[in-house]
């Protein structure tokens, strides 16, 4: 082959792979082409590694890095509604990131053999995402096993391994249908037909795609929602985030939201959702009982005696002479003394109790300055989205909101939803119910919103918990406790909508043990990474 044509086929093998991943996005990709679509980046890398191109390495990274480009781009385009400059370094350095990993594995394959080569891809692939999910530079928007977001009867499992266990089947089955085409491609098809007509064959071939969607249809026809039932009303506002949102008055915005929730609500009502930040005026924390809007709210709940109100609010807190700032600690323009800016869930009852959780997974470029220790200058540049700019302040503990009755609720703020790890910690913390309190109205009618919402469905099945979501802008809707949604509202109208959900007490398998799929990974990928170089040196050696 000559080098132009090898270029060309190198070329299409890598768009091809990131057109696929995209082609198989939620929420209207099919997903199956999940299955095959890191085959032809597979097989650029075989070639690289077979032919010993020269300066291959830079050459390999690149195309890596288009096709990545390539995903990231058409499946996560949309953040350029929100930030045009920011929306490019989102996606190059997501992709930037994902190219490594894989020339990771390249570097491993040839140092240390195809087999160690290979299990590599998946350590390191799974090492990178649970990093992706655990670091201030956290996007795991496009983490693989979110890929069957849309089609929860197929990853019931994920109750036993949460989203990563995912990653892991995705990867085994590119992996297997990569074998399979390099042997064919390698003209050894009678070795092919004998290893797949095999016991071995068929087992492999069960093992890696088959048996998992069985076992997974099983779990899915025998699930029935557990626990108690509770009446939830969810209310969508619909305030326009770019004009409306923070520059109407709050007072207007709560009197919409309760008009909302009183078409729906009634004397059984035991919750009243609204979405994040629906209190956008900024309200000081050691004034919360004071203020007019939660004074309001109070009154409201006297129409509703069994209800508790649970919304989204911005708030502060001012820091005492003496008392230490945190990290992200602002200072007052006038004093020498300190606040912090909160994107805050509240919790108001009919016996005057307010509770309060502060957003603990913040977007980076937008809420939160990654390492502001070091990058902390950079603050002025942060994104504004009608709001505080800058980082704001997160809380360490997953707070719990637990009701007069003894219903306990974990009130997710929008893209702490994504983090399977993060909230089981309000699992752990007896969470018997998932509240989401969002606003996606920033991107736009794209696929942003859809796929937030439906990342959520992932989130039912791996604590086996009935989820409320209340969007600003769309889409509310209630989530059964194996993923399907049994109702929601539309796009850009105002709604409210009533269900009964169930509370339990149910700790899945993965609620008691998070992440462990990206933990071991993260140990194993620094073990390859340190072989490398052992081997190198032995080599070396022998060799003298």
């Amino acid at each position: 082959m000559s080098k132009t044509k090898r270029i060309t086929s190198y070329f299409f093998c890598s768009l091809l792979s990131g057109f696929l991943l995209w082609a198989a996005w939620p929420e209207r990709g099919f997903a199956p082409f999940i299955f095959i679509a890191f085959v032809p980046m597979l097989w650029i890398e075989y070639l690289f590694h077979t032919n010993e191109i020269r300066r291959g390495r830079w050459k390999l990274f690149g195309y890596f890095f288009l096709s990545l480009m390539v995903w990231n781009t058409l499946t996560t385009w949309w953040i350029y509604n929100s930030t045009d400059v920011g929306s490019f370094v989102a996606l190059g350095l997501n992709s930037f990131f994902m190219a490594i990993v894989w020339q990771l594995f390249h570097i491993t394959k040839k140092n240390l053999g195809l087999a160690p080569g290979y299990v590599s891809l998946f350590v390191y692939w799974i090492g990178f995402e649970y990093l992706h999910l655990n670091w201030e530079i956290s996007w795991p928007w496009l983490t693989l096993g979110n890929a069957f977001a849309t089609h929860p009867q197929y990853v019931q499992w994920y109750e036993f391994t949460g989203v990563l266990g995912g990653s892991v089947w995705i990867l085994a089955a590119n992996l297997f249908f990569f074998v399979v085409i390099k042997n064919i491609f390698n003209h050894d098809l009678l070795v092919v037909m004998r290893k797949i007509n095999s016991i071995v064959g068929l087992s492999a071939s069960a093992a890696v795609i088959i048996f998992p969607m069985i076992f997974s249809l099983w779990l899915y026809h025998r699930h029935v929602d557990k626990g108690t039932p509770v009446s939830v009303v969810v209310v969508q506002p619909n305030i326009d985030p770019y004009s409306e949102k923070f520059n109407g008055t709050g007072s207007d915005q709560l009197a919409k939201l309760l008009r909302l929730a009183s078409t729906v609500a009634d004397s059984t009502t035991d919750y009243i959702v609204g979405p994040e930040t629906a209190l956008p005026d900024g309200i000081w924390e050691e004034n919360l009982r004071d203020h007019k809007q939660i004074k309001t709210i109070e009154k409201i709940l006297n129409v509703y005696p069994a209800a508790t109100f649970i919304t989204g609010a911005s708030t502060y807190k001012a820091y005492n002479n003496g008392e230490k700032p945190s990290v992200t600690a602002h200072k007052f323009h006038d004093s020498e003394n300190f606040y912090d800016a909160y994107n805050t869930a509240l919790q108001i009852d009919q016996f005057d109790s307010i509770q309060v959780y502060h957003k603990s997974r913040l977007v980076p470029g937008v809420e939160i300055m990654p390492y502001r220790s070091i990058f902390g200058f950079l603050d002025k540049f942060s994104i504004d989205l009608g709001g505080t700019t800058g980082s704001l302040g997160i809380q360490k503990e997953r707070t719990v909101f637990t009701s007069p009755n003894g219903t306990r609720v974990a009130p997710a703020i929008c893209y702490e939803s994504i983090y399977g790890g993060f909230m089981s910690g309000y699992m752990q913390n007896g969470a018997q119910l998932i509240f989401v309190i969002t606003n996606d109205g920033w991107w736009g009618d794209t696929p942003g919103y859809r796929q937030h919402m439906n990342y959520a469905r992932l989130l039912a099945i791996e604590f086996r918990k009935s989820i409320a979501r209340s969007a600003n802008t769309g889409i509310s809707c209630f989530i059964n406790q194996r993923g399907d949604v049994i109702q929601h509202t539309t796009w850009w109208e105002e709604d409210a909508i009533k269900q009964t959900l169930f509370k339990n007490d149910i700790r899945t398998f993965y609620a008691k043990h998070g992440d462990y799929f990206g933990v071991l990974a993260a140990y194993l990928s620094v073990l390859f990474l340190i072989a490398i170089p052992a081997g190198k040196i032995i080599r070396t050696l022998k060799s003298t």
